[in-house]
């Protein structure tokens, strides 16, 4: 498995990723656009070139980031795939100059963001950066 950040995005591929990871009907997005012009960074996770997992983090342009859309090929779930993701996602928000990481999650994904990822629970979730 390899990292990749900031990768050229396939819409049609991420579009897929994304409705397997989140068990809906696959809509082609346009990914790629709205990750350059909204997003501070993105990192994808693949597997002999194929996208396997997924992390986008959205900032304000100051000292908040905001992870958002972390996903994992249901076929690759359960083997730290997700948490690296987050590790390389926090990685590139600090080295951007943000001060704290963000995410708001489900109640089932506690473990994951919390325990594996280090977040600390508030109201929403958020991870001291600096």
């Amino acid at each position: 498995m390899e990292l990749r950040v900031r990768f050229p995005v396939d819409d049609r591929e991420l579009s897929t990723l994304h409705a397997l990871a989140f068990e809906s009907p696959v809509s082609v997005q346009p990914w790629g656009a709205r990750l350059e012009r909204h997003a501070l960074t993105w990192v994808g996770a693949f597997s002999n070139d194929r996208l396997i997992g997924f992390v986008q983090v959205c900032w304000d342009g100051g000292a908040h980031a905001f992870v958002l859309d972390t996903a994992v090929h249901p076929e690759y779930g359960r083997k730290g795939i997700g948490k690296e993701l987050v590790a390389a996602a926090a990685e590139e928000a600090r080295a951007a100059g943000c001060e704290w990481l963000h995410v708001d999650y489900e109640p089932h994904l506690t473990a994951f963001y919390v325990e594996a990822c280090g977040f600390t629970p508030t109201e929403a979730a958020l991870l001291k950066l600096r």
